[in-house]
C-alpha cells in the first residue's frame, strides 16, 4: 500500500485542520488505518485508528473529543479532523496501514511520508 498524507499547516490554537491520507496499490478496505504523530525530540505516538469498515475507532486520550478519524473506502482515503488544536498537538503526522486494529507503531506495515502540523499559541 502506498500512502500519501496531506492537509497539514500552520494554525492558531483553537483552530482546526483536516488531514487526508490517500492510499493506492492494494485493497484499501482490507486495512486498518491509523494516524501517528512525532514531535521534535519525542518518540512517534499513536493518535487514532479506524477499522476496515469504519465501525470501530480508537483514540489517544489527549485527543478524545477533539479529533475524529474517518474513512471513505470508495475514495481510498482516511481523514483526521482536528478541532480545538493546542500547541502540544504540533508534530509531523503520519498515516499508516495494518491488518489488525492495534495502537502500536511497529505493528503497522505501511507508512505515509508525514505532514507537518504547527499550532501557534
Amino acid at each position: 500500500v502506498q500512502l500519501q498524507a496531506s492537509g497539514g499547516g500552520l494554525v492558531q490554537a483553537g483552530g482546526s485542520l483536516r488531514l487526508s491520507c490517500a492510499a493506492s496499490g492494494r485493497t484499501f478496505s482490507n486495512y486498518v488505518m491509523g494516524w501517528f504523530r512525532q514531535a521534535p525530540g519525542k518518540e512517534r505516538e499513536f493518535v487514532a485508528a479506524i477499522s476496515q469498515a469504519g465501525g470501530s475507532t480508537y483514540y489517544q486520550d489527549s485527543v478524545k473529543g477533539r479529533f475524529t478519524i474517518s474513512r471513505d473506502n470508495g475514495k481510498n482515503t482516511v481523514y483526521l479532523q482536528m478541532n480545538s488544536l493546542k500547541p502540544e498537538d504540533t508534530a509531523v503526522y503520519y498515516c499508516a496501514a495494518t491488518r489488525r486494529l492495534v495502537v502500536i507503531a511497529r505493528s503497522y506495515d505501511y507508512w505515509g511520508q508525514g505532514t507537518q502540523v504547527t499550532v501557534s499559541s
